[in-house]
């Protein structure tokens, strides 16, 4: 490539960034630190708003920046020699703090990066795709980075967005569009449609060279219509329409490497057990379920606990489900290893669940030898005592209002 082009396209680059709008100020900016040493990566889903996050960090550091979005068109053909050209544009730029967008499609990316820090340039780098970010963060930055990780608005985030109260009416609201800024802020379906295929075809089907890209988007859509319940790799080769149940795996993946879906395992103190036992699938957002299942039936029991997990997940990756004997509750939340809390979820209860929902939840409690758990439901608020054990029933637009810690 030449100089003076990708000089040109970083000076554009820029200069729509800063006459973008910053939008809703983000809660994950509270959590962001303060980087010399370390590269700063955020990573998530396209379109949740990286980019408008870090054009919110820049905007509170009041630090002059260079910045390069690497998945621009024109810079397509960009390879490993042309930084060496990058460096002379950043070198004219006396900038010291560098802020690089989808720098992964590069490759060779992170021994550049660790150039820099060496250099002692500040470093923020965004990306879409787990695995290609954390094997060479692995590799050549280890000890050198620090990530975070960027989720779809949160409730609270959807209801200052819609300019909305904490309600049970802004509750089936959130759960009916999700937390796309872009969607949130039109409600064209077409947009998350298009978002899905975009990640399909151009960070799944092309990147990992796949010949039969209708396998991946009848396994996706199998997915989605199942949200919230077990599946097992083994008995969905029929449905993507492959042989083997090792290539269903590799799909599953390349969709989690991409945050389309979440996969939570069976809580076990056995690593092998907890390794074989079937998985419960969740999607990064609830408008993209709406948006990508076939024939889909809204369950809202299903679409909340949805919900509930994202809200979790935002908060940790030590999330479990617990079944033994046949009693299921929902989410084993984990600290430091050690269990947090004990969470069942459901619309509603009612004679029809009533028992089977409190009895999960009072059989995992025995389990782990604790006296309190949460059943989230939509909208009811109450306490149940049960031989010595409490449990507390909350509303799910006050659960998931409360801030982020």
């Amino acid at each position: 490539m030449k100089l003076s082009v990708i000089e040109e396209i970083a000076r554009e680059q820029k200069e729509a960034l800063l006459m973008s709008d910053s939008g809703l100020r983000r809660e994950a900016l509270d959590f962001l630190p303060n980087i010399e040493s370390h590269a700063l990566i955020i990573s998530g889903i396209r379109r949740c708003g990286k980019s408008t996050l870090l054009h919110q960090y820049l905007q509170q550091k009041s630090e002059d920046f260079f910045y390069l979005l690497f998945e621009d068109v024109r810079l397509y053909d960009f390879q490993m020699k042309d930084f060496a050209l990058l460096d002379k544009i950043i070198e004219h730029s006396k900038q010291k703090l560098l802020f690089f967008d989808e720098i992964q499609s590069v490759k060779g990316w992170e021994l550049y990066v660790r150039q820099k820090l060496d250099q002692q340039f500040k470093v923020i780098i965004t990306g879409s795709n787990a695995s290609l970010l954390s094997r060479e963060l692995g590799t050549k930055l280890t000890g050198r980075h620090i990530t975070k990780e960027l989720f779809p608005f949160s409730f609270s985030e959807f209801i200052a967005f819609k300019t909305l109260t904490p309600s049970i009416e802004s509750l089936e609201k959130y759960m009916y569009t999700g937390g796309f800024p872009e969607f949130a802020k039109n409600e064209n379906l077409e947009t998350l449609k298009m978002l899905i295929d975009d990640i399909l075809y151009r960070d799944i089907v092309v990147r990992y060279g796949i010949k039969d890209a209708s396998s991946v988007k009848r396994l996706l859509s199998y997915l989605f219509f199942n949200v919230a319940k077990l599946t097992s790799p083994s008995k969905l080769t029929d449905i993507a329409g492959v042989k083997s149940s090792t290539t269903v795996l590799e799909y599953f993946s390349y969709f989690e490497d991409s945050y389309l879906i979440s996969l939570l395992p069976k809580f076990s103190y056995s690593a092998k057990s907890q390794m074989l036992s079937p998985k419960k699938v969740y999607v990064s957002d609830t408008g993209l379920i709406r948006a990508g299942a076939i024939l889909l039936t809204e369950n809202y029991g299903y679409f909340l606990e949805n919900l509930i997990f994202i809200h979790l997940r935002r908060q940790t990756k030590e999330l479990f489900y617990f079944n033994e004997n046949n009693h299921e509750c929902d989410f084993v939340q984990l600290e430091n290893g050690k269990i947090k809390s004990l969470l069942q979820v459901c619309w509603e209860l009612n004679t029809d669940n009533e028992e089977r929902e409190i009895d999960g939840l009072l059989n995992a409690l025995n389990y782990f030898n604790l006296t309190r758990g949460t059943i989230i439901t939509a909208n009811q608020q109450d306490t149940i005592y049960h031989g010595g054990l409490e449990i507390e029933v909350v509303p799910a637009w006050k659960f998931l209002y409360t801030r982020l810690v």
